[in-house]
Order: structure tokens, then sequence, then C-alpha cells
């Protein structure tokens, strides 16, 4: 599921609603011009957002990553060479000079917003 956000609130724009995002899995959404990947955890039911573009592999895919954890830690499987990439730091396991930006996420009434810099 791609999704075009146009709904700018101060600084968190909506993006969806919660149950719009199946557990485990993500979304790619295109906030304030950058493409975004949104996750929701399975077990948790918490929301992260990165960078969707993978620096290794050179292409937006991130959002159709696995999901799983590694040492306790949220973490997302590029699908082109499968690097993890920690969803709370955006910092590559195997290579953690590759940093990707995190983007806080809020649940806002209905919404799930992201929170972007102006």
């Amino acid at each position: 599921m791609n999704l075009a956000i146009d709904k700018v609130q101060d600084l968190w724009v909506s993006v969806c609603s919660p149950q719009d995002i199946t557990p485990g899995t993500g979304v790619c959404a295109l906030v304030g011009g950058r493409q975004v990947a949104l996750f929701c955890c399975r077990q948790t039911q918490a929301f992260y957002a990165i960078d969707n573009f993978d620096p290794i592999g050179g292409a937006s895919v991130l959002s159709r990553g696995i999901m799983g954890s590694i040492a306790g830690e949220p973490v997302v499987a590029s699908p082109l060479y499968k690097h993890y990439f920690n969803l709370n730091t955006g910092r590559c396991i195997q290579t953690p000079e590759h940093q990707l930006n995190t983007y806080p996420v809020r649940i806002s009434g209905t919404e799930v917003q992201i929170g972007i810099n102006s």
C-alpha cells in the first residue's frame, strides 16, 4: 500500500488509521516529499517510521521488508540484500556506517501520524 499525504497539521502528518496496517508489516507513505516506511509491530502494536530508501540496495523498498527483532530490538530486513535496520535508531546492524532517518509516530484520535521537520 502506498499512501500520498496532503494533510499537514503543525509538524505531524496524518498517514492512515491504525487498522490500515496489518501488524508485522509495513507501508510506504509520502510525507513532506520523502518516502517513509511505516511499520506496526505484531507483538506490541507499536509503530515505527524510518526512511524507505535502502542505501545498500539503492532502492526504496524497506516498507516491503520483514520485521523481526535482534537482541530485543525491533528491526526490518531489507528485501534486497537482507541487511537489518534497527527501527528505533535507523542504524544498519551489519554495516553501522549506514544510518537511516527515523521519525516519531503517534496515534491521534483515529489516525497514525508521523512527525516531520519543517
